[in-house]
């Protein structure tokens, strides 16, 4: 979506995600529950992302992998391959961007760094705001379902580790960015609801997860549906719904 807005002000981009850089599931780090922990900047398999970077700066063709969540696996093709001319600049996505670390291989003076966060605007009443933690974790559940075969107890069950990995690899270098987007829509949950309260219905008393699914299932109830069909192909919120004409 920055590229398109790019591309209107005359400047060229070249994208590229971070999420296609996990390490191997066997080499995923773990966090002190022995569970992966996928927040983690060591989950990303740096050394590779950073030869990528500074080949592609020289103007050489890199082969980009694509990972499958669903196996833990990066696959290459060669049919996915990038390079930056010149008159190109290179945009990277992903929750560790902020983190000189990521970007090892590339000087600061030549990095812009864009801070994009889910700052919700909206009160249930004069006295009750809606959390922004609370909309990103429903973003998660619906976008985990659609792309990543994930189910609404997956996702809570990892939404802690989420929390903690936010606190330890986001927060702490959200003032090195040089801008900053609030992404969040005001009608944003009464989309997302529709996609969310079947999944967290699947929840069984049994599980863990219960009560936490019923407090969002009863906290969504405050959000009539509405129908998406409105909603553009290149909005954001195509990002968690599908329909997207950017790759998610």
């Amino acid at each position: 979506r920055l590229g398109m807005q790019l591309r209107v002000n005359g400047i060229k981009p070249v994208t590229i995600g971070t999420d296609d850089y996990f390490v191997e599931r066997p080499e995923t780090p773990k966090d002190e529950k022995g569970d992966y922990d996928f927040e983690t900047i060591d989950a990303l398999d740096l050394k590779l992302f950073n030869d990528h970077l500074s080949r592609l700066i020289k103007g050489e063709t890199v082969k980009i992998p694509s990972f499958d969540f669903k196996v833990g696996t990066k696959r290459f093709s060669d049919d996915r391959t990038l390079s930056l001319a010149e008159d190109e600049i290179l945009v990277i996505e992903g929750i560790h961007c902020l983190n000189d670390k990521l970007t090892a291989s590339i000087p600061r003076e030549n990095k812009f760094k864009i801070y994009i966060s889910d700052l919700t605007v909206l009160n249930i009443d004069d006295f009750n705001r809606i959390s922004t933690t609370d909309t990103r974790l429903i973003r998660r559940i619906v976008r985990d379902n659609n792309f990543r075969s994930y189910s609404a107890s997956d996702t809570l069950k990892r939404w802690p580790s989420v929390n903690r990995g936010e606190n330890k690899n986001i927060f702490p270098y959200q003032e090195e960015a040089d801008a900053m987007f609030n992404s969040s829509l005001v009608y944003e949950l009464a989309v997302l609801g529709k996609y969310a309260r079947p999944l967290l219905n699947e929840i069984t008393r049994d599980e863990e997860e219960y009560s936490e699914a019923r407090r969002i299932i009863t906290f969504l109830e405050y959000f009539e549906e509405i129908d998406e069909t409105p909603i553009p192909n290149n909005s954001l919120l195509r990002e968690f719904i599908g329909g997207s004409v950017f790759d998610c």
